[in-house]
């Protein structure tokens, strides 16, 4: 599988990227790719939530009025949870929403991911650009050029670049990755995901690190 390498004026730099069929071809999973983003999503949660219970509220040590006599329901606290100011029945706790994922699982994910922006031509790859310092007037025009303004996109970079990603985070509908880090998730939560030429090369290896470890 072959795509052009595009300028960031937008037009055909003559050059060619061959994508690695078992990355970028595979025939895409969707349990995989729905455990993955589960679990993405469920991580992104702090889980600090908290509601006082009726041991924890304050006051109602008293029992409010006597037993009988009154002609009304009888009452041991004002904190009942029945009651405005008492705890609240089965609250939420504090909880780890952490889910873990078998490094396979993930890795086919990810591959059915690309594959299906391969798939769909909502891919492409870039030259690899930098600034100097961050200029989103001149991240804007590349954007122009390519096609990708207006649209939710995705640049990954094949390293750390502070200067590409702080030109395009205040740009609405862009993100900007390094492409080790993109996940599942990342990767298909857009409408045009654009590779620099590095990034290609570090999604390569980064896969075969893994398998690697895995093997």
């Amino acid at each position: 599988m072959t795509l052009e390498i595009l300028k960031i004026d937008g037009k055909p730099s003559g050059k060619k990227i061959k994508l690695a069929e078992h990355i970028f071809g595979i025939q895409p999973n969707d349990h995989a790719i729905y455990l993955s983003v589960k679990a993405f999503l469920a991580n992104q949660r702090q889980g600090t939530h908290k509601s006082k219970e009726r041991s924890e509220v304050r006051g109602g040590g008293k029992k409010p009025w006597r037993q009988k006599g009154r002609g009304t329901a009888r009452a041991g606290t004002i904190r009942s949870p029945l009651w405005i100011g008492g705890g609240t029945i089965f609250g939420p706790r504090p909880r780890d929403y952490r889910q873990k994922l078998p490094q396979k699982v993930k890795q086919l994910a990810r591959k059915s991911a690309f594959s299906y922006k391969v798939k769909d031509e909502q891919i492409i790859v870039v030259e690899d650009f930098s600034f100097e310092k961050p200029k989103t007037k001149e991240f804007i025009s590349i954007l122009d050029a390519l096609k990708a303004n207006g649209k939710k996109t995705l640049l990954l970079t094949g390293k750390s670049d502070i200067n590409v990603y702080k030109s395009g985070r205040n740009i609405n509908k862009v993100n900007v990755l390094e492409a080790s880090k993109a996940s599942t998730y990342h990767i298909l939560n857009n409408q045009l995901l654009i590779l620099q030429h590095s990034a290609v090369e570090a999604i390569m290896n980064t896969f075969k690190e893994n398998e690697k470890t895995v093997n």
